[in-house]
């Protein structure tokens, strides 16, 4: 039976998938990510994006998680580039009962101790031995955020050469909407590795997050069910995705579907998106 601490967590969860609701974004096609890359950041008007400070980050898990779509997630190469992508897609891990945390249970390990930082902390983990993938913590103990997918923004050429580095035998470079699309391909592209782990989103200086530039439209938010994921919490749609755009690493047609709605089930509990 799920703990008190658990069941607010749980009721963060969305209680159907589908269109959740509407939300200002810039407009994310990502057909052609040059029309917005170098030449839109040297060329906008007004002041630079805020960064996003530790306030940003301390809420519940799938509010971040929604959150985070939109904003801009920036890398600063040590040749002084800068990298910049639009975040897309992300993953709600709730710590705790979610049998598909790395925290599930509330166990903390020398791996997943930034699970249990303050929000804000990236938890950089290795998968297969060879592939990294990059979370941000969040209120909730435990508790963290996956980024899964990028709209590349801002040195493309740069982020194909770091994809094709670690490519082996790879000859044909990505097109531009595959650069970041999985959250593999996004450590990658932005050359983010083990390092990286536990250290602090809101103060690092070498890889941080923005506040999303440029006139916001109205954009479809979708929450479906996680990629990869089996057992209890298999169903559970707690992967959040901005509708139409091409650098989304999986679209789930079913939870597009006209309301999405008695499609996907969760505990009486839940809230809904």
């Amino acid at each position: 039976m799920p703990g008190r601490r658990q069941k607010r967590l749980l009721r963060e969860a969305p209680a159907l998938g589908g269109v959740v609701g509407r939300r200002p974004l810039q407009e994310a096609s990502c057909s052609s990510p040059r029309r917005s890359s170098e030449a839109f950041y040297s060329a906008r008007d007004g002041p630079p994006p805020l960064r996003l400070g530790a306030a940003y980050f301390d809420q519940p898990c799938t509010r971040l998680a929604r959150a985070l779509l939109g904003q801009v997630l920036v890398r600063k190469l040590p040749d002084g580039k800068e990298l910049r992508g639009r975040i897309v897609e992300t993953e709600a891990y709730l710590g705790g009962d979610d049998s598909a945390s790395h925290s599930r249970g509330g166990r903390q390990t020398a791996r997943n101790t930034a699970m249990f930082m303050m929000p804000g902390t990236l938890y950089v983990y290795q998968i297969y031995g060879i592939y990294f993938c990059m979370n941000v913590s969040s209120q909730g103990e435990g508790a963290a955020v996956l980024l899964r997918s990028l709209e590349p923004l801002q040195g493309l050429d740069a982020m194909r050469e770091l994809r094709l580095a670690q490519r082996k035998g790879v000859t044909r470079p990505p097109k531009d909407w595959q650069l970041c699309n999985g959250p593999s391909k996004l450590c990658q592209a932005l050359a983010i590795d083990k390092s990286f782990d536990q250290q602090d989103l809101a103060s690092h200086p070498t890889v941080w997050l923005e506040s999303s530039p440029g006139l916001p439209r109205e954009e479809a938010l979708i929450c479906a069910p996680r990629v990869g994921i089996s057992g209890e919490w298999a169903q559970k749609p707690l992967r959040f995705y901005i509708l139409g755009n091409k650098c989304v690493s999986i679209r789930d047609k079913v939870a597009e579907g006209p309301a999405g709605a008695g499609l996907l089930h969760v505990p009486a509990e839940a809230s809904s998106c």
